[in-house]
């Protein structure tokens, strides 16, 4: 019998995705990483669920306490970058870093078996004429999650399979509700776990970055008001500034340094390129001369046609066919062929 490890949350994707491999024939074992305590998703109320889940299914449930490299990798990965003016993106980070890597780890040194199953919405496919694995969006765009899972390796590709990738979510919904899953109806989470654990990201931040006023300037240098703490801001943000002006103003740059946030109008917060770090070749050997694909820098924006030209050292330099509003350091540029993503990096500055 085939055997499969499936990283539960507790939540409603997770828990259709041990089902449906249960149906299938497959030897499930549950893993639930302990990520951090309190409230949310991977939590506490998280690993009751999916407790509950394995009885439900018949199958062991294995707790694996990895809070030490939560706490290294994520937390402090995201105060260190929040307090020098970027805004990190945690997922993609997570995915390869704490929950990917150390369930594949896992489930092969303690429990003999090369496979884990996810309830991300995404597919893999492997291309017999490039040799590797590729990546491609789920069948449901509004659920696709292939954007966060660009960092993975070929390897982790490999070693995963995500029995969501096919579905519309509905669906997902309705085989939980066939197999009288506990989660059938549970809430999607909205958020990220550290936000639902705090109540929000501020305050998340607000525990580890103390206040540190200063002034809120335009590209002059004049002074328009004040803030607490650059850590509050992201670029492209217009909400919440306390700021009085004829016109719109958004935050163009955040200068950690001088303790300052600078802001104007909508044109100065659009930028033609940016260069990008950390990038990971994923459906693709890395080119070593430009090419041309489509790039999404946000989860939810539409992807853009752009150049990428390989640089030194893991970077590329990205530029657009049409400037982009709110490119901002710190969050993932994915690129993509179609529905087949090539790979992806962080975003380290604009231009």
């Amino acid at each position: 019998m085939k055997k499969v490890v499936v990283g539960l949350s507790g939540g409603v994707d997770s828990s259709t995705a041990a089902a449906i491999l249960h149906d299938q024939g497959y030897e499930v074992i549950g893993l639930t990483l302990w990520l951090m305590k309190g409230k949310g998703q991977c939590c506490s109320e998280g690993m009751i669920d999916a407790a509950y889940i394995c009885e439900q299914l018949g199958i062991p449930h294995h707790i694996v306490d990895i809070r030490d490299v939560f706490q290294t990798h994520i937390v402090d990965y995201l105060v260190a970058g929040y307090s020098t003016g970027i805004t990190p993106l945690p997922c993609s980070q997570c995915n390869k870093t704490v929950k990917f890597g150390p369930m594949l780890q896992y489930a092969r040194e303690k429990l003999e078996c090369d496979r884990i199953a996810t309830g991300h919405y995404a597919r893999i496919e492997y291309d017999q004429a490039t040799g590797r694995y590729q990546l491609l969006r789920a069948v449901d765009r509004n659920k696709d999650q292939s954007y966060f899972l660009y960092d993975l390796s070929q390897d982790l590709l490999a070693g995963t399979v995500f029995p969501l990738g096919e579905l519309q979510k509905t669906d997902t919904r309705r085989i939980a509700t066939e197999h009288g899953l506990k989660t059938a109806d549970k809430p999607e989470s909205q958020d990220l776990c550290l936000v639902e654990s705090n109540g929000s990201m501020r305050a998340f931040l607000d525990k580890y970055l103390a206040p540190k006023k200063g002034d809120i300037v335009d590209p002059t240098g004049k002074v328009l008001g004040q803030h607490d703490g650059v850590h509050h801001y992201t670029i492209g943000q217009r909400k919440g500034l306390g700021v009085a002006a004829a016109e719109p103003l958004y935050v163009i740059e955040l200068d950690a340094v001088n303790n300052r946030v600078i802001v104007g109008d909508r044109t100065k917060a659009t930028q033609p390129e940016c260069t990008v770090g950390r990038v990971n070749w994923l459906s693709m050997p890395e080119p070593s001369t430009p090419i041309r694909t489509d790039v999404q820098i946000r989860y939810r924006s539409t992807p853009v046609p752009v150049t990428v030209i390989p640089l030194e050292n893991s970077r590329v330099r990205v530029v657009f066919d049409e400037p982009q509003f709110s490119i901002t350091p710190g969050q993932a540029a994915v690129w993509y062929d179609g529905d087949k993503v090539l790979g992806g990096g962080i975003i380290e500055q604009f231009s």
